[in-house]
């Protein structure tokens, strides 16, 4: 039995997270030194995490010393709980000095360790507090204060504390954007202490994450139960909100009525604005414009006698309505007197996205699209320039995108081509900008979510700590008695071990649930990343074949090839965002493509689309621009260097109800002939294509499940001619 209990002790030593250094393996790796200062103290800092990203970790000494192995190019990661997270390229191989800077927090000067209970308790409320205080400024600091607030309780957490922390927690994944992680800390508050108010923060949650069904569920249940007034209507408008996103229109009128109802009986002003506005919103989507500018109209009095960040918001949702019902006069009018009013209203007073809604630059450029749709293209010039001389200054690539594109095209319709000409160079350049800031926006993104994801991690492991501390104390205390117990308290003491082990193994099962849910976020977002790197050879290939026309006087042979190719390129930003398309939209997009290239190169080659009258286009969907590659190769890499006139065919040939063969054949000169004539640029582009095509067809398959398959092979047996087949199964 001894034996036994040894193993089982020795078994749980394995199992704990070891504390030594990772050592690199790299021929060129070196040991690099450092130092970690306080800024303004010049103090050394010890116990601080020191990581090398997929690498070594070690941490400072109390004279604020490390020493890790490391390669010039790695970034090292510099985290604790007294500062904001560092990061740091390791540039040569020199010893580093790190200067950080102290959190400036309420808390410290709070002696949580030697206070009283009651002081104790009252820094878990004081915690909380700061936490929601920071919950829409600094999401990392506002869930380092619930960890906080956990940590300050004495002894184990009560049923209420644990709830309040969880749904705080929640709270904060809630606003930046994370509804999964949402809904499952309101589950967890909710099953600490079930709670009406946490119940239908829940439900809100269920409707941000789509699971709309567990939504009306949810709320149903809840209005059998005893609510106050505010909270029967806050039901029943998520109620509303539900059936408005599963577009069922009637059941969501009839829902915000009843929430309106409620709310006028008892004067909940706030919610009678808002479901005046929903209602609008409401009917305009079931088609009664009517009766959706009564309520509109009752939304926009009742929000001016709120306040004028209200009542901006509500003209705007309203100018909105016009637009869609073409009474863009009304319209007009009511974002001329929002411009107005947004100039004494404070950029501190809205939030981000309020902002982004209302901002003088976006209100331009509806205005313009205004006088646009009524043929005032004078009137909407001025409009236009102000949008994008205001988005340029605030740094708004996808207004400023938007208005140039449009001032170019209403030049181009009154026909001051020059000006058109002039336009839409600045669209490009603005395009290429918007580019590199969407990847370094994924960029930040996915950084963002690991920081979250590590902060949340802390929780876990604080409620595991506390587990595994109770279990402790209770083999201490059963220790000191072991000599005066009998063979019955050696059970216990190995039944609690084994308790322990199975607790570890739990704690191992959720951080693998984590680690799986994380990577598909990764793969979310190199899918993202990877769809936004579209290839640029076209679109300088096409400015410059328009440079030619115009050269040559062919300004009606320019415009047509401009309008085409703004036409592409409209509808490959409109797709750019979609994992998938309908396969119908993709062969219109690939038609289009074809058509210029053969327009530039028509002398070059002949082509053919062909359909198969069987397939049911509509069933199919593909990821977008996947075909465009292959083509493009086939005309630069194989038609254009044959001396005599080329063939392109593109057939979409039936195979069953459940699958499709799409066929990019051409008889050009062949790869082997094409890589001999290329020079080393031209290969590393195409390499560079065909490997984006590569990592998105095996991410999407990892996703989805085997959805695309792709073949290459010579036509003809003297290795001339290549024939792409891609297999698309139906979703």
């Amino acid at each position: 039995m001894r034996t036994f209990l040894i193993l089982c002790c020795f078994s749980m030593l394995l199992v704990l997270p070891a504390t030594a250094q990772v050592q690199k393996k790299s021929a060129t790796a070196f040991v690099l030194k450092g130092t970690v200062l306080e800024d303004e103290s010049n103090t050394p800092v010890a116990r601080v995490n020191i990581e090398i990203e997929g690498g070594g970790y070690t941490t400072t000494n109390s004279a604020g010393e490390f020493a890790i192995s490391a390669d010039i190019g790695d970034r090292l990661t510099v985290k604790s709980d007294e500062f904001e997270t560092v990061y740091y390229t390791i540039k040569d191989r020199q010893n580093i000095t790190i200067r950080v800077r102290n959190n400036e927090t309420v808390e410290e000067s709070m002696p949580v360790r030697n206070a009283s209970r009651d002081e104790r308790l009252n820094a878990f409320r004081i915690y909380l507090d700061s936490a929601k205080y920071f919950l829409k400024k600094d999401a990392g600091k506002s869930i380092e204060y619930v960890t906080k607030s956990l940590q300050s309780v004495p002894g184990k957490a009560t049923p209420r504390q644990n709830s309040l922390a969880f749904e705080t927690l929640a709270d904060i994944n809630l606003y930046w954007n994370q509804p999964d992680l949402a809904v499952d800390n309101y589950k967890r508050s909710i099953a600490s202490q079930a709670r009406s108010d946490t119940r239908i923060k829940l439900g809100r949650a269920f409707i941000a994450n789509s699971n709309y069904q567990e939504s009306i569920s949810l709320f149903n249940t809840l209005l059998k139960e005893a609510l106050s007034s505010y909270q029967r209507v806050e039901v029943y408008e998520g109620l509303g909100d539900t059936y408005k996103a599963i577009d069922d229109q009637q059941k969501s009128v009839a829902n915000y009525e009843r929430a309106l109802e409620i709310a006028n009986t008892h004067r909940i002003t706030p919610k009678i604005t808002d479901l005046n506005s929903k209602l609008g919103d409401a009917y305009a989507k079931s088609g009664a414009p009517q009766q959706a500018e009564e309520y509109f109209d009752n939304s926009l009095n009742l929000a001016k006698k709120e306040n004028k960040k209200r009542a901006v918001i509500e003209q705007n949702k309203v100018a909105d309505f016009y637009n869609q019902n073409q009474d863009f006069d009304k319209e007009i009018q009511l974002r001329s007197g929002l411009l107005n009013e947004l100039k004494g209203i404070e950029k501190d007073e809205l939030e981000d996205e309020e902002e982004e809604a209302i901002s003088p630059q976006r209100q331009n450029y509806k205005i313009a699209n205004a006088y646009v749709a009524q043929d005032k293209y004078k009137e909407a010039i001025p409009f236009l320039e102000k949008s994008i001389a205001e988005a340029d200054a605030k740094e708004d690539l996808v207004v400023q995108k938007d208005a140039t594109r449009k001032l170019s095209e209403i030049y181009k319709g009154i026909g001051d081509f020059g000006k058109a000409a002039e336009s839409y160079e600045k669209y490009v350049e603005v395009v290429d900008e918007l580019y590199i800031k969407k990847e370094q926006e994924l960029s930040q993104a996915a950084r963002f979510s690991r920081e979250i994801a590590l902060k949340q991690n802390r929780i876990t492991s604080l409620e595991n700590e506390r587990v595994l501390n109770e279990s402790r104390y209770k083999l201490a205390f059963e220790n000191q008695e072991l000599i005066q117990k009998n063979v019955r308290t050696q059970n216990w003491i190995i039944g609690s071990l084994v308790l322990i082990a199975i607790l570890l193994m739990l704690a191992a099962y959720y951080q693998y649930k984590n680690v799986k849910q994380q990577k598909y976020a990764n793969n979310l977002l190199a899918l993202k990343s990877l769809r936004s790197q579209m290839n640029p050879h076209f679109i300088f290939n096409a400015l410059n074949s328009v440079n030619s026309f115009i050269a040559n006087n062919d300004e009606r042979t320019a415009n047509k090839y401009l309008s085409d190719f703004s036409q592409l390129m409209r509808s490959v930003l409109e797709n750019s965002e979609e994992d998938f398309i309908p396969l119908e939209k993709e062969i219109d997009l690939l038609q289009l493509y074809t058509k210029l290239e053969h327009f530039r190169f028509r002398d070059k080659f002949d082509y053919s689309i062909e359909i198969d009258e069987r397939i049911k286009l509509g069933e199919f969907v593909i990821p977008p621009m996947l075909l465009q590659p292959y083509v493009e190769n086939a005309v630069w890499h194989g038609l254009r260097y044959k001396e005599e006139k080329g063939s392109l065919q593109i057939r979409f040939e039936y195979v069953s109800e459940e699958e499709v063969r799409i066929v990019i054949e051409d008889n050009g000169i062949g790869r082997r002939r094409s890589k001999s004539l290329k020079t080393e640029n031209q290969k590393k582009q195409q390499s560079k294509g065909m490997g984006n095509i590569q990592k998105r067809i095996t991410i999407l398959n990892t996703m989805y499940g085997d959805k695309v398959d792709v073949r290459v092979e010579n036509v003809f047996e003297n290795e001339e001619g290549t024939r792409v087949v891609l297999l698309l199964k139906r979703d």
